[in-house]
């Protein structure tokens, strides 16, 4: 600004206007309309004692633009300044388009350096900045750091790159910094999630850049919001209200923070050496949490007691569960009514078959939807590949049968006939390593008991234990069709079997004890 005052003093002392320009820093064209404004308003030094800094600035600088000379045409500033902003626009070029113009209407247009320099008082005015009063729990700022960490390769020693992601709650001041190893979708909405459980709760309005994992299209009143990242948005209430394009200023307090953080923690952290990105944030949040304790330079308290004094009562409630990115595929469910996602398959009703659907897999859950209504769901199957995810209910009649069965059902019917039919039965079910596999089995063993009754199996079963303690199937059969079951039990007492035959001799008979001498 200039020191009107300090210009009049020094004219005063015969100082001249090239040496007066330089001492007030100004140019020597200001100094010399300054004295000639001063002559015609008949000011002179020493001024009035009420003469004070905003008269003066009436006198000398009155608002508004340089009184415009007569036939000469304004330029449109307004547009000229919004014209400014885009990529490789430049005053010469508005200038000879604006020269065009007047010379299509007749007017005479300005030389290029009184455009300028109107051009330039119109800027300077337009670049007031105003502080706004955030609203507490109202707005949370997100944006990527600028600087990168670092993390090594512990076999290759390969520099591998780290995304430094910031958010920040305008009105405390209080931040959340998280690295990663990409900036997709999938770590963008990871670093969100992350965000509100650090906050313990979610703001009103979420405020992003027009990133492409954020902004599908970017509008300057009509921005289209990533499906994703909008998903995420009504998981967690709140509304995205991305930034102006180049408009850095819309999310003012993220910006200044990642200009803190840059010195604060990541480059506090710049000669540590990280081999993993678990060892980056760690080291992160313990920076993280003295960045938010630490006081403030210009008023009363730091980030954390703001927030927790202010702020945190203010912030809605955190969902149930926090919220999973899904990536939506479309497939067709095939013959055996299963759809597949990543190599494990899920059911759906058999209904569907050969029917287009979109599933709607999660870290846990695998969704199916028809027609925009969802048909099935599941939690989802991890480990080796080919698993199948059934629902009796998405099955066919014909096929329940099937499955209907278990290793109880068959014990409970086996009880019905007798123990020893219980002990087989159970033996069957030991011997294969699915129990599936058996049930098969079991149904032939105990449907015996229709063809030659209960009684009978019963002692099969039990002729068969005398034999083996795992009979099989065909054991048992056959004793039945052989009417083996039907035979007296023989005598089990223990007996000599040498007493049976008189040629047989023992030690005794040759009077020693059995030892050869």
């Amino acid at each position: 600004m200039t020191n009107y005052r300090e210009i009049l003093r020094l004219h005063s002392q015969g100082i001249s206007q090239r040496s007066i320009a330089a001492s007030c820093g100004c140019a020597r064209s200001t100094v010399q309309r300054t004295l000639i404004r001063a002559e015609e308003h008949g000011l002179v030094w020493p001024l009035p004692s009420e003469m004070t800094e905003e008269r003066l600035r009436k006198i000398f600088s009155p608002p508004g633009a340089v009184p415009l000379p007569v036939g000469h045409k304004e330029p449109d500033f307004e547009y000229i300044h919004r014209e400014m902003g885009k990529r490789g626009v430049t005053l010469t070029l508005l200038w000879n388009e604006y020269c065009a113009q007047c010379r299509e209407v007749g007017d005479i247009p300005f030389m290029y350096t009184a455009f300028c320099d109107r051009y330039r008082r119109y800027a300077a005015r337009t670049k007031a900045t105003m502080h706004l009063a955030h609203k507490p729990g109202e707005q949370m700022e997100v944006d990527w750091a600028g600087k990168t960490m670092e993390a090594r390769d512990n076999i290759t020693g390969e520099v591998i790159p780290a995304y430094v992601f910031v958010a920040v709650l305008p009105c405390s001041g209080y931040a959340y910094v998280e690295a990663f190893f990409s900036q997709g979708q999938e770590d963008w909405i990871a670093a969100h999630i992350n965000a509100y459980q650090y906050f313990g709760g979610v703001t009103r309005i979420l405020i992003p850049d027009n990133l492409k994992t954020g902004v599908a299209r970017a509008d300057w009143y009509t921005p289209v919001i990533n499906s994703c990242y909008h998903e995420m948005a009504e998981h967690y209430g709140t509304a995205v209200v991305p930034t102006r394009v180049r408009k850095p200023k819309d999310k003012a307090s993220v910006e200044g923070t990642i200009g803190i953080v840059s010195t604060w923690i990541i480059a506090a952290l710049r000669n540590r050496k990280f081999f993993s990105l678990r060892e980056i944030n760690d080291a992160i949040w313990e920076k993280l949490d003295e960045f938010n304790n630490k006081p403030f330079q210009k008023k009363q308290g730091s980030r954390l007691s703001v927030f927790l004094q202010e702020e945190q009562s203010y912030l809605g409630t955190l969902p149930d569960r926090p919220f999973e990115l899904a990536e939506w595929r479309v497939c067709i469910v095939a013959y055996n009514y299963h759809v597949s996602v990543d190599k494990m398959l899920y059911s759906v009703p058999h209904e569907y078959i050969k029917q287009e659907v979109s599933i709607r897999p999660t870290r846990s859950t695998v969704e199916i939807f028809h027609g925009g209504t969802r048909i099935a769901s599941h939690l989802r199957k991890h480990g080796h590949p080919g698993q199948y995810v059934t629902l009796q209910e998405h099955m066919p009649e014909n096929h329940l049968k099937y499955v209907q069965w278990n290793g109880e059902r068959f014990l409970s019917w086996a009880k019905a006939i007798g123990e020893n039919t219980v002990a087989v039965t159970k033996a069957i079910l030991a011997s294969r390593k699915i129990e599936q596999q058996a049930y098969r089995i079991c149904m032939a063993l105990l449907k015996l008991a229709e063809k030659y009754s209960p009684t009978r199996l019963e002692a099969a079963c039990k002729r068969a234990l005398s034999y083996t303690p795992t009979p099989g199937f065909k054991s048992i059969q056959t004793i039945l069709a052989t009417g083996q079951d039907k035979l007296p039990e023989e005598d089990e007492s223990p007996h000599d079997a040498s007493a049976d035959f008189g040629f047989t001799r023992g030690p005794g008979y040759w009077g020693g004890d059995g030892h050869a001498e």
